[in-house]
C-alpha cells in the first residue's frame, strides 16, 4: 500500500515537472566556460545545492517561508549541463506561479551564481532575465570624500599665493636695493647699518675721486663749501686780511 502511494506521489510529481510545463524554467550551465580546468562534475551533490538555493531563494518571498528542499523538482537533465525545474506546493499538488519564482531567482540570483562559481552569462535562467547585482556601499560616505577633496584644492591654493607673495616681495627687495649693497646673484646682501662717521667717509671718497679729461687730470668740485678759482680772485681778496 505504501508502495502504491509513493508510486502516484512520484507520478504526480513527474508530471507536474516537464518541458515547457506550465510554470517551468530551464537552467543552462557552462561551468568549463566558464572555469576552465578548473570545471567541476555536475552531479547529485550539484543538483542537491541547485535545489537549496532556489528554496531559499523562495522563502525570501511573503508566504513562502515553509518552502522546501524536496518541494523543488529537477528533470530532464542533460549532460551539457542544462535542466528543467518547477517549485511545488505539496498541499495542493500544484507549482508555484512563475510571477513568484521569477521574482524570487531574481532578488537572490548573485547568492545563486555564487554558489556555482557562475554569472549571469555562463548560469542562465530561461525566460528570468538577469538583474545587476545591488551597488555596494562605500566604506566612506561620499559627503566625506568630495569635502576632502575640496579642502585639499583649498590648501593648495592658499600655499602657492602665500609663495607668490614671498616670491614677490623679495622680487621688490632685489629691485630697490640701496645705493651702499652689493648685488650678488640677484640678491641684496646688506651689512650692518652705517654709523654717520662711515656714511661722511664714504662721501669724502667720493670728493677725492680725480676726474681725467683729455689726458689732464681734473680737481673735483667741492661740493660742500664750493670751490674758488685763483684766476678769479682779485689782488685784495688774496691778501689776508687784518
Amino acid at each position: 500500500m505504501l508502495w502504491l502511494l509513493f508510486f502516484l506521489v512520484t507520478a504526480i510529481r513527474a508530471d507536474l515537472c516537464q518541458p515547457d510545463a506550465e510554470n517551468a524554467f530551464k537552467v543552462r550551465l557552462s561551468i568549463r566556460t566558464a572555469l576552465g580546468d578548473k570545471a567541476y562534475a555536475w552531479d547529485r551533490n550539484e543538483e542537491y545545492l541547485f535545489k537549496a538555493m532556489v528554496a531559499f531563494s523562495m522563502r525570501k518571498v511573503p508566504n513562502r517561508e515553509t518552502t522546501e528542499i524536496s518541494h523543488v523538482l529537477l528533470c530532464n537533465v542533460t549532460q551539457r549541463v542544462s535542466f528543467w525545474f518547477v517549485v511545488t506546493d505539496p498541499s495542493r499538488n500544484h507549482t508555484l506561479p512563475a510571477v513568484e519564482v521569477q521574482s524570487a531567482i531574481r532578488m537572490n540570483r548573485n547568492r545563486i551564481n555564487n554558489a556555482f562559481f557562475l554569472n549571469d552569462q555562463t548560469l542562465e535562467f530561461l525566460r528570468i532575465p538577469p538583474t545587476f547585482a545591488p551597488p555596494t556601499d562605500p566604506s566612506v560616505p561620499i559627503w566625506i570624500i568630495i569635502f576632502g577633496v575640496i579642502f585639499c584644492i583649498v590648501l593648495v591654493a592658499t600655499m602657492l599665493l602665500i609663495l607668490s607673495g614671498i616670491r614677490q616681495h623679495r622680487r621688490v627687495k632685489i629691485l630697490h636695493c640701496p645705493f651702499q649693497a652689493s648685488a650678488v646673484n640677484n640678491q641684496c646682501h646688506f651689512g650692518k647699518n652705517k654709523g654717520p662717521s662711515e656714511m661722511e667717509d664714504t662721501e669724502d671718497k667720493c670728493e677725492n675721486v680725480i676726474t681725467i679729461e683729455n689726458g689732464i687730470p681734473c680737481d673735483p668740485l667741492d661740493m660742500k663749501g664750493g670751490h674758488i678759482n685763483d684766476a678769479f680772485v682779485t689782488e685784495d681778496e688774496r691778501l689776508t686780511p687784518l
